[in-house]
């Protein structure tokens, strides 16, 4: 069974983040439940899972890169 510093991290390293009301990103409410040695990891397993997701993409874009560009409304590629 998962601790639940595993289950917030899990939900960190995600790509979904929160809007607010004036439609910036937010932080992912889980982030502050971490102690700071946890969120050290979720950051490097976060940066680790977008560079497998870019590698498994056929323009080489991860769910992130993929984001800011629909937000910008611009063409992958």
């Amino acid at each position: 069974m998962a601790s639940d510093d595993e289950l917030l991290r899990e939900q960190v390293v995600s790509a979904w983040r929160p809007r607010g009301r004036d439609g910036g990103v937010r932080s992912h409410p889980a982030w502050h439940d971490l102690p700071e040695r946890e969120r050290a990891r979720a950051y490097d397993e976060a940066a680790s899972a977008r560079r497998l997701e870019a590698a498994l993409d056929p323009e080489g874009l991860s769910t992130t890169a993929r984001a800011v560009l629909a937000r910008l409304r611009l063409p992958s590629r």
